[in-house]
């Protein structure tokens, strides 16, 4: 039955719940090591995609020349070579790109924010409370974000980048606690289930 493939997928997560729990400690650990080293992590991560848009662009740079008899062939190349051009931008520069990436977040969060506000006001539809305390956040980050800047381009995306190593690991480690007890669910399950007390309830030897 299709209802027994998840089950027998935990069951055999089950029994290695120990390394997603290292998994997860260890992933927490990182992050805290990214937010106490904030500055150096968002150095790091801009430096780690700014090479992997002059990988992705050189590598669609070579795809616009194999495919240089079509139509888009110049558009495929300009955008593989815009990809080069920004990421050795962002390699040389870590320090001012970060500051423009974080200017960028902030309006990010400021606009989408808004319109998150105004659609939760002004369209009426259920569950648009929620909508509205996302959009107040959202506002509220951005404005945070933006006043304290340009120091906080220097820690934003370490901040951002910690936080979500934290919020990974602590996912991983209660996956791995609920797998953990899956033998006294299955048990449950398999004592309920149908065919389970058969022989107690057959017809009497006669």
């Amino acid at each position: 039955m299709r209802g027994d493939v998840p089950l027998a997928e935990f069951q055999q997560a089950r029994r290695h719940w120990f390394w997603y729990l290292v998994l997860g400690v260890l992933l927490i650990v990182l992050g805290v090591v990214a937010l106490g080293y904030s500055v150096l992590t968002t150095l790091v991560s801009v430096l780690f995609f700014g090479w992997l848009l002059i990988i992705s662009g050189i590598v669609q740079s070579v795809q616009a020349f194999q495919l240089r008899g079509w139509d888009g062939f110049f558009l495929h190349l300009l955008g593989g070579v815009l990809e080069v051009v920004v990421g050795f931008l962002m390699v040389r520069t870590p320090g001012e790109a970060a500051l423009i990436l974080t200017l960028l977040a902030a309006a990010y969060l400021l606009v989408g924010g808004l319109f998150r506000l105004i659609a939760a006001f002004a369209l009426w539809f259920p569950g648009s409370w929620w909508v509205g305390l996302a959009g107040l956040v959202s506002v509220l980050l951005g404005l945070i974000v933006a006043w304290g800047w340009p120091i906080s381009g220097l820690t934003f995306i370490g901040i951002c980048v910690g936080v979500d190593l934290i919020l990974h690991g602590a996912a991983w480690v209660a996956f791995a606690f609920g797998v953990r007890e899956l033998p006294e669910i299955s048990s449950r399950l398999d004592s309920a289930a149908p065919g389970s007390h058969a022989g107690a309830g057959a017809p009497g030897g006669a």
